[in-house]
């Protein structure tokens, strides 16, 4: 495999303060997890949003914002976030019914689904992510992006990791996985602003599917079948493919890339970690894990409230929108000792990282897997692997969206 990448364009498409980002916020430098601690101490669910109640005054965009005509309430401990997650019929994740065969995007495909029109969809793609079939995605195209981005710089004794390398995996795994040519890996990126052009990019990959199904997802999802509540079987059509695809493509190559990050930057700013985790590489999943319970990349999700409820003391009216700060819960000390500790040695406990209930992320495993994999491949292959002492250091910034900047490293 040859990467081929413009190493420019990855940094302008993977910038967590430029524009793409921005909306969502991005520019946000300070450390929210001092006012979240304030807030959860102070009651389990607060009228507003999470970021306004942080100290943020401007509209932010992301999933369940701005919907300015609605009450917005905002949920901060474990067990109250849990609770929502286990509820759907009260908390969706859309505000309202999904046309699966309407517009191209993520809001017409299972991310904003319910009930059993959720469970229907969700099943056809599921199992290609299941663990069991995580060594499908490593073998046939994680392992080679990761070892093909690490001989890009591995002689030259120093590297950016954050955008060279952990955004780079991700974006190169999931449209390798559709098919899509290295060469086009980062036009599909780009596009994802522009569904049309998303679909000029993948049109062709699915014709030729249909006509000649091969070992990749577009070939599993041509060929899924599910049948209506009318006991009819259906194929998918060419746009619940393109929306599933979209889906996809938003999800995995935005918060792996940013979570390895985050994991990547904890590791780096403490070498005794890292060097544990060196010297005996069954401390690298408990280290993974760590990261996501410790700084989830996506600290907050939102539910839309469906009916009248009195929840965990608050009345939330329907129409209302729920937004479970999971950073904040990830937190909790009713459930961790020491929660604010990066400590790879504590017991391990499921965290919200990848949300709870009928919505758990998809590709947890598959995230997981180019987790493990890059970095173990890091510590395999770069000796004495640090951060670069002449370059700023990184530091973990965004709001909604929260990654590393730039993660300069020396190593040989």
């Amino acid at each position: 495999m040859t990467t081929t990448l413009d190493i420019a364009r990855v940094r302008e498409l993977f910038d967590l303060r430029g524009s793409f980002l921005v909306q969502t916020g991005g520019g946000y430098t300070g450390d929210p997890y001092p006012a979240w601690h304030r807030l959860r101490e102070q009651a389990p669910v607060h009228r507003g949003t999470v970021h306004e109640l942080t100290g943020i005054t401007e509209p932010l965009v992301f999933h369940g914002l701005p919907y300015p005509d609605r009450p917005h309430f905002s949920a901060f401990g474990y067990e109250v976030c849990s609770s929502a997650y286990r509820d759907p019929a009260t908390f969706a994740s859309a505000p309202g019914a999904v046309d699966a065969a309407g517009a191209i995007g993520t809001d017409s495909s299972m991310l904003a689904m319910g009930g059993a029109q959720h469970r229907r969809y969700r099943g056809l793609v599921q199992p290609s992510f299941v663990p069991a079939k995580a060594q499908w995605w490593i073998r046939n195209w994680i392992e080679e992006t990761v070892h093909a981005l690490i001989g890009e710089f591995a002689g030259r004794g120093r590297a950016e990791l954050n955008v060279d390398f952990c955004a780079a995996i991700p974006v190169l795994t999931i449209t390798g996985s559709f098919g899509v040519p290295v060469a086009r890996a980062l036009d599909i990126r780009a596009a994802l602003r522009h569904t049309g052009a998303v679909v000029e990019i993948l049109a062709p990959i699915v014709a030729a599917r249909r006509a000649q199904p091969a070992d990749d997802l577009i070939s599993v999802l041509v060929q899924a079948e599910y049948t209506d509540d009318d006991g009819v079987t259906h194929r998918l059509s060419d746009t619940e493919i393109y929306s599933f695809s979209i889906l996809l493509l938003t999800a995995g190559s935005g918060t792996t890339w940013k979570q390895m990050g985050i994991t990547l930057t904890t590791l780096l700013q403490r070498p005794e970690v890292l060097r544990a985790v060196r010297d005996d590489r069954r401390l690298l999943r408990p280290a993974v894990e760590e990261a996501l319970r410790w700084a989830p990349t996506d600290p907050m999700f939102s539910r839309f409230v469906i009916a009248d409820t009195e929840f965990h003391g608050t009345h939330l009216p329907a129409g209302s929108v729920l937004h479970l700060c999971i950073g904040a819960a990830n937190r909790d000390p009713d459930r961790w000792d020491h929660p604010d500790d990066y400590d790879i040695t504590r017991p391990l406990k499921p965290s919200l990282a990848f949300g709870s209930g009928p919505h758990t992320c998809l590709g947890m495993h598959v995230a997981r897997a180019e987790m493990l994999t890059g970095i173990g491949a890091l510590l395999d292959r770069l000796p004495e692997l640090r951060l670069d002492p002449d370059a700023e250091a990184p530091r973990l910034i965004g709001m909604y969206e929260r990654g590393a900047t730039a993660i300069p490293v020396r190593f040989g």
